[in-house]
Protein backbone atom coordinates (compact mmCIF):
# COMPACT_ATOMS: atom_id res chain seq x y z
CA UNK A 1 0.00 0.00 0.00
CA UNK A 2 1.61 3.43 -0.82
CA UNK A 3 2.16 6.07 1.74
CA UNK A 4 -0.28 9.30 1.70
CA UNK A 5 1.24 12.15 0.97
CA UNK A 6 1.62 15.41 3.48
CA UNK A 7 -1.36 17.33 3.09
CA UNK A 8 -1.16 21.29 3.53
CA UNK A 9 -4.72 22.90 3.78
CA UNK A 10 -5.25 26.65 1.63
CA UNK A 11 -7.58 28.19 5.27
CA UNK A 12 -5.31 29.99 7.62
CA UNK A 13 -5.23 29.00 10.90
CA UNK A 14 -4.22 30.89 13.77
CA UNK A 15 -2.88 29.07 16.86
CA UNK A 16 -6.08 29.22 18.83
CA UNK A 17 -8.48 28.51 15.71
CA UNK A 18 -6.16 25.57 14.73
CA UNK A 19 -6.65 24.36 18.49
CA UNK A 20 -10.16 24.41 18.50
CA UNK A 21 -9.94 22.81 15.00
CA UNK A 22 -8.23 19.81 16.26
CA UNK A 23 -10.18 19.45 19.40
CA UNK A 24 -12.91 18.95 17.12
CA UNK A 25 -11.15 16.29 15.55
CA UNK A 26 -13.22 12.63 15.74
CA UNK A 27 -11.28 9.78 17.87
CA UNK A 28 -11.24 7.61 14.70
CA UNK A 29 -8.61 9.99 13.16
CA UNK A 30 -4.89 8.69 13.65
CA UNK A 31 -3.81 11.92 11.75
CA UNK A 32 -1.08 14.18 13.13
CA UNK A 33 -2.16 17.67 12.80
CA UNK A 34 0.59 20.72 12.62
CA UNK A 35 0.42 24.50 11.70
CA UNK A 36 3.32 25.95 9.96
CA UNK A 37 2.85 29.09 8.38
CA UNK A 38 -0.74 29.44 9.08
CA UNK A 39 -1.84 26.34 7.14
CA UNK A 40 -2.97 22.92 8.56
CA UNK A 41 -0.59 20.36 8.08
CA UNK A 42 -1.40 16.76 7.69
CA UNK A 43 0.76 13.67 8.12
CA UNK A 44 -0.73 9.97 7.86
CA UNK A 45 -0.16 7.73 10.62
CA UNK A 46 3.63 6.25 10.14
CA UNK A 47 4.29 2.51 10.05
CA UNK A 48 5.82 0.17 12.46
CA UNK A 49 9.76 0.90 12.20
CA UNK A 50 8.94 4.66 13.10
CA UNK A 51 6.96 4.07 15.79
CA UNK A 52 9.29 1.15 16.93
CA UNK A 53 12.54 3.69 16.54
CA UNK A 54 10.61 6.76 18.34
CA UNK A 55 9.95 4.64 21.84
CA UNK A 56 13.09 3.46 22.22
CA UNK A 57 14.71 6.57 21.69
CA UNK A 58 11.63 8.07 24.54
CA UNK A 59 12.58 5.41 26.55
CA UNK A 60 16.39 6.30 26.78
CA UNK A 61 16.03 10.42 26.98
CA UNK A 62 13.21 9.71 29.65
CA UNK A 63 15.09 7.38 31.53
CA UNK A 64 18.24 9.66 31.66
CA UNK A 65 16.02 12.73 31.97
CA UNK A 66 14.31 11.30 34.96
CA UNK A 67 17.53 9.73 36.47
CA UNK A 68 18.91 12.91 36.55
CA UNK A 69 15.98 15.02 36.72
CA UNK A 70 16.45 17.37 34.03
CA UNK A 71 13.31 17.81 33.20
CA UNK A 72 10.53 16.21 31.26
CA UNK A 73 10.72 14.27 28.27
CA UNK A 74 7.54 13.84 25.69
CA UNK A 75 6.52 11.69 23.12
CA UNK A 76 4.31 12.58 19.68
CA UNK A 77 1.47 13.34 20.98
CA UNK A 78 2.31 16.99 22.55
CA UNK A 79 2.02 20.12 20.77
CA UNK A 80 4.37 23.37 21.17
CA UNK A 81 2.68 26.39 20.05
CA UNK A 82 6.06 28.24 19.09
CA UNK A 83 6.73 32.18 19.19
CA UNK A 84 6.59 32.67 15.45
CA UNK A 85 2.32 31.64 15.53
CA UNK A 86 3.83 27.44 14.18
CA UNK A 87 2.55 25.05 16.28
CA UNK A 88 4.66 21.67 16.15
CA UNK A 89 4.41 18.05 17.17
CA UNK A 90 8.08 16.23 17.60
CA UNK A 91 8.22 12.62 17.85
CA UNK A 92 10.19 13.02 20.80
CA UNK A 93 11.50 16.13 22.54
CA UNK A 94 13.06 17.60 25.72
CA UNK A 95 12.48 20.06 27.88
CA UNK A 96 14.62 21.16 31.06
CA UNK A 97 13.03 22.21 34.30
CA UNK A 98 13.97 25.77 33.95
CA UNK A 99 12.25 25.78 30.29
CA UNK A 100 8.79 24.82 31.05
CA UNK A 101 9.19 26.66 34.53
CA UNK A 102 9.99 29.60 32.76
CA UNK A 103 6.02 29.22 30.55
CA UNK A 104 4.00 26.82 32.82
CA UNK A 105 0.85 25.39 30.67
CA UNK A 106 -2.08 27.15 32.51
CA UNK A 107 -4.09 23.64 32.37
CA UNK A 108 -3.20 19.55 31.85
CA UNK A 109 -4.66 19.86 28.18
CA UNK A 110 -3.03 22.96 27.03
CA UNK A 111 -0.28 22.13 24.15
CA UNK A 112 3.54 23.73 25.18
CA UNK A 113 4.71 27.60 24.74
CA UNK A 114 8.43 26.68 25.56
CA UNK A 115 10.59 25.73 23.02
CA UNK A 116 12.07 22.15 24.00
CA UNK A 117 16.12 22.01 24.40
CA UNK A 118 16.07 19.40 22.39
CA UNK A 119 13.97 17.65 19.24
CA UNK A 120 14.15 14.51 17.42
CA UNK A 121 12.06 13.37 14.45
CA UNK A 122 12.17 10.11 13.10
CA UNK A 123 12.49 9.78 9.22
CA UNK A 124 9.07 8.25 7.35
CA UNK A 125 8.27 8.38 3.57
CA UNK A 126 5.66 11.32 4.28
CA UNK A 127 7.82 13.35 6.81
CA UNK A 128 11.30 12.86 5.66
CA UNK A 129 11.56 16.42 3.75
CA UNK A 130 9.67 18.30 5.98
CA UNK A 131 11.87 17.03 8.75
CA UNK A 132 15.21 17.80 7.05
CA UNK A 133 14.35 21.10 5.86
CA UNK A 134 10.90 23.09 7.00
CA UNK A 135 11.07 21.94 10.07
CA UNK A 136 14.59 22.30 10.85
CA UNK A 137 14.59 25.63 9.68
CA UNK A 138 11.63 26.38 12.40
CA UNK A 139 13.83 24.21 14.82
CA UNK A 140 16.70 26.58 14.44
CA UNK A 141 14.88 29.69 14.48
CA UNK A 142 13.15 29.33 17.74
CA UNK A 143 16.51 28.17 19.25
CA UNK A 144 16.05 24.52 19.71
CA UNK A 145 19.05 23.64 21.30
CA UNK A 146 19.79 20.34 19.76
CA UNK A 147 17.73 18.56 16.35
CA UNK A 148 18.11 14.45 15.89
CA UNK A 149 17.02 13.42 12.66
CA UNK A 150 16.60 9.21 12.95
CA UNK A 151 16.97 7.20 9.90
CA UNK A 152 15.17 3.87 10.50
CA UNK A 153 15.92 2.92 7.32
CA UNK A 154 19.64 3.70 6.79
CA UNK A 155 20.04 3.15 11.11
CA UNK A 156 21.42 6.63 11.55
CA UNK A 157 21.79 9.00 13.51
CA UNK A 158 22.23 13.05 12.39
CA UNK A 159 22.87 15.36 15.55
CA UNK A 160 22.71 18.98 14.68
CA UNK A 161 23.57 21.34 17.54
CA UNK A 162 22.93 24.95 17.70
CA UNK A 163 25.36 27.49 17.79
CA UNK A 164 25.65 31.11 17.44
CA UNK A 165 25.29 31.22 13.61
CA UNK A 166 22.61 28.78 13.50
CA UNK A 167 22.69 24.52 13.48
CA UNK A 168 26.00 23.03 12.61
CA UNK A 169 26.21 20.79 9.82
CA UNK A 170 25.42 17.74 12.12
CA UNK A 171 27.34 14.72 12.77
CA UNK A 172 25.80 11.29 10.98
CA UNK A 173 26.66 8.33 13.99
CA UNK A 174 26.07 5.12 12.17
CA UNK A 175 28.00 2.90 14.82
CA UNK A 176 28.95 3.14 18.32
CA UNK A 177 27.30 6.16 20.57
CA UNK A 178 25.37 8.74 20.21
CA UNK A 179 26.45 11.77 22.71
CA UNK A 180 24.28 15.02 23.27
CA UNK A 181 25.48 18.62 24.02
CA UNK A 182 22.13 19.25 25.76
CA UNK A 183 22.06 15.97 27.77
CA UNK A 184 26.37 15.52 27.82
CA UNK A 185 25.78 12.13 30.61
CA UNK A 186 23.86 10.41 27.78
CA UNK A 187 24.73 7.55 25.87
CA UNK A 188 22.59 6.13 23.27
CA UNK A 189 24.45 3.29 21.68
CA UNK A 190 23.04 3.25 17.81
CA UNK A 191 22.42 -0.44 17.80
CA UNK A 192 19.84 -0.65 20.36
CA UNK A 193 17.88 1.82 18.75
CA UNK A 194 17.13 0.02 15.68
CA UNK A 195 16.93 -3.39 17.35
CA UNK A 196 13.94 -5.69 16.21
Amino acid sequence: MPHLPTFRSDDSFTQRSFRRWVDTRPLSDLHRYELVGGRLVMTPPAGWLHASVGHRIGVFLGEHVRRHKLGIVFDSSVGYDLPSGDTLEPDVSFVSHERFDATPPARPDDFLRAVPNLVVEVLSPSTAQRDRTEKKALYEQHGVDEYWIVDGHDRAVTVFSLGPHGFDGGRTIIAGTVRSRVLPKLRVPVVKLFER
